[in-house]
């Protein structure tokens, strides 16, 4: 194997490196094993036609591979995720090889996480899962994926219902542009995040079109409908109406955008000022227990399953059901 290096004009030190082989005719040529030398070392044991070095195959390569080539292709908050679960992978298995990790590991490495961290322990595993298979197409290991098979810790699906009662109080409480906020989560269905990035360009022919982060799922949601105008479009134009724009819907009344954090600050001051004033313990109780993301539920559970798994970009009706409807089916008594 042959390393070539250089400095370049901004200072940084360009490496990489070479088979030194010979072709049919007897002469020397250089083949290309690229910038990685854990990755070259493995390439130019295949061209030797013998075994990678046993050190090539520890985990912490791998890892690093797939934090260089795999996540940053993900959606941004699954980036976060998959960065945060790689953090406790690497502390486990970063020294490993690959090839002695065995699904009796994977399950101890789920107990002992779980007794802290039981839902996390599964988002853990689940990239292990992932790491593991693109492994074995870039060819670390010929085994059989030790995650499958293995038992992932039970989880509860949050199932808090924010009543009209508890809407209102809280939206009553809340400032212009978090009262924006709710009407336009609660009316379109989507996640905090898509709501965000809502902008009035997204407008076009009667509809608002969404672009979901998590799932890359185009939605179009009418403002217009059998000859009257949407809910949607009142609060749209009604957003648009003011005198100060902004080219996104959720703005403060002097046209500065809102972030996850701001529009988090707005709603605590808001549940709390309206939680002050209940006059129920009960009420006060509910209110203190509502959170944002409540709000996607919410919808979800006050259309049929139809339409609500439609309009969250569901393409199973299972994961609306199962996720988000938060209130037991209407049904008739017998008589």
């Amino acid at each position: 194997m042959l390393r070539r290096a250089r400095t370049l004009k901004s200072g940084k030190v360009w490496e990489s490196f070479y088979y030194n082989g010979r072709d049919a005719s007897g002469r020397r040529v250089e083949i290309p094993l690229g910038h990685d030398l854990n990755e070259a070392k493995r390439k130019w044991a295949e061209l030797e036609c013998r075994e990678a070095p046993a050190e090539t195959g520890q985990m912490h390569h791998i890892f690093d591979r797939y934090e260089r080539e795999v996540i940053p292709g993900k959606a941004p908050r699954t980036q976060q995720d998959n960065l945060g679960c790689l953090v406790m992978l690497r502390r486990v298995f970063d020294s490993v090889a690959i090839d002695t990790i065995t699904p009796q590991y994977v399950a101890q490495y789920r107990d002992r996480r779980g007794v802290k961290a039981p839902v996390r322990a599964n988002r853990e595993i689940s990239l292990l899962s992932h790491v593991w298979n693109l492994a074995r197409e870039w060819g670390y290991t010929a085994k059989e994926n030790p995650v499958r098979g293995v038992r992932k810790n039970k989880e509860t699906p949050r199932d808090f219902y924010a009543d009209d009662a508890v809407w209102a109080a809280v939206r009553a409480a809340a400032c212009v542009e978090l009262q924006d906020a709710m009407d336009l989560n609660y009316l379109t269905g989507q996640r905090p995040a898509d709501v965000l990035k809502m902008r009035v360009d997204d407008i076009k022919d009667g509809a608002l079109e969404v672009r979901q982060n998590k799932t890359g799922k185009k939605l179009r949601i009418l403002l217009d409908a059998d000859g009257e105008r949407t809910e949607l479009g009142r609060v749209v134009d009604r957003i648009r109406g003011r005198k100060v724009t902004s080219l996104f819907l959720i703005a403060t009344p002097t046209g500065t955008p809102l972030n996850r954090w701001t529009l988090r600050t707005r709603f605590d001051h808001a549940r709390s000022a309206a939680a002050d004033v209940a006059g129920d313990d009960a009420l006060a109780a509910r209110i203190r227990a509502f959170q944002f993301r409540d709000i996607r539920p919410k919808a979800a559970s006050e259309l049929p399953l139809e339409h609500a798994s439609r309009l969250l970009g569901h393409t199973e009706h299972e994961i609306t059901e199962k996720v988000y409807r938060r209130v037991g089916e209407v049904v008739k008594p017998t008589k």
